[in-house]
């Protein structure tokens, strides 16, 4: 999948101008205010309609958004109505459901409780299983392990990968954790003001960086793990 010249306006300006491919699974990486996000919900058709969204975007499925296009975002815990039951947040047949939970690794009785009776690391199962019920082409992450503890983090992102390889889904994972790019992406796309600075295989990034910036992220997200390049 490619997307070229991805262009957002507000106004007279421009927020955001990118092209990127997405082999089988591209973080796009960045600070707050970087264009990340604004780029997923482009994509998701979630912008307001004051801004002008431009784009030329080349895949081998059709982008349609709830179908062949899935969202997981950012924060499992406001994520599902803690007034409905898990089992009727989903809208596929029973058995269907059960496939996913077992898909995801949870307990079917699980289904008959309310989200606040879960931990943050099954509510975010609950919804990559939502998002993984109309067997999409193309997730979209929003930074969906912030809300969650280093571990649980961990367990979620080993989950997507496998899911990835198993489902063959492509994935754009939207974070400014270049750790957690690292543990779930094959390639890297580095964003600043809107603008792509670098980008290109995940470990030749890492391990080599070419822009100042890129540096300064890599730096900041490992410096306190114990991780060497």
């Amino acid at each position: 999948m490619q997307v070229k010249q991805l262009q957002i306006r507000l106004g007279s300006k421009e927020l955001v101008d990118i092209t990127f491919s997405i082999r089988t699974s591209l973080a796009l990486v960045g600070q707050s205010g970087s264009g990340k996000s604004l780029t997923l919900k482009a994509l998701m058709g979630m912008l307001p309609s004051v801004m002008q969204v431009e784009s030329d975007i080349h895949a081998d499925f059709e982008l349609l958004r709830g179908d062949t296009v899935a969202f997981v975002p950012q924060n499992p815990f406001t994520a599902l109505s803690p007034l409905t039951r898990i089992k009727d947040q989903f809208f596929v047949p029973p058995e269907r459901v059960d496939e996913l939970f077992e898909l995801v690794g949870l307990d079917k009785a699980l289904l008959k409780r309310f989200s606040p009776e879960l931990s943050g690391g099954q509510l975010q199962r609950v919804v990559i299983a939502i998002a993984l019920s109309s067997d999409p082409s193309l997730l979209l992450l929003d930074e969906p392990t912030t809300a969650l503890d280093p571990h649980t983090r961990e367990v979620i992102i080993a989950l997507l990968r496998r899911l990835q390889l198993e489902l063959g889904f492509k994935m754009l994972f939207v974070t400014h954790d270049m750790h957690s790019a690292k543990m779930l992406c094959e390639d890297i796309c580095v964003v600043r003001d809107g603008r792509v600075v670098e980008s290109g295989k995940m470990d030749e990034v890492l391990s080599h960086p070419k822009e100042s910036y890129t540096e300064t992220l890599i730096k900041a997200n490992f410096s306190n793990r114990g991780f060497r390049l």
